[in-house]
């Protein structure tokens, strides 16, 4: 019974020493990921005020350069432009975000979960 008694103690604590480890694993992983969301909220509003403000002046100069010509369809061509621009940041944007967060923790999650069922499968 003694034996039993210190096997389930070694166990356990060999549980809570992974579990810590993945504790660990998870906050350095979260906090990477909290960075570099931090950092691409940055850059897009970067990003948007400058392609904004490029895009307003490019609108201006082409107006006046077309008035006398066809200033309807120079507008016109600029909000095609604009709007494939639009389309493709828009495309660019659902491949971003389509990465796994945490892909380590899940990773070593994964590998425990496999290990444990193997350990634990009956014979």
């Amino acid at each position: 019974m003694v034996h039993f008694l210190e096997i389930a103690k070694r166990i356990a604590r060999q549980l809570l020493a992974i579990g810590r480890n993945r504790f660990e694993l998870f906050l350095v992983e979260l906090e990477q990921e909290r960075g570099r969301l931090l950092r691409a909220i940055l850059l897009a509003l970067g990003v948007a005020a400058f392609g904004l403000l490029a895009g307003v002046g490019f609108t201006a100069a082409i107006a006046v350069l077309f008035w006398k010509l066809a200033p309807v369809l120079a507008l016109l061509a600029l909000t095609f432009l604009y709007g494939m621009a639009s389309l493709l940041l828009y495309w660019r944007l659902r491949r971003l975000l389509r990465h796994s967060v945490l892909p380590e923790t899940v990773d070593q999650l994964r590998k425990d979960r496999l290990c444990l069922e193997k350990h634990l499968a009956p014979p």
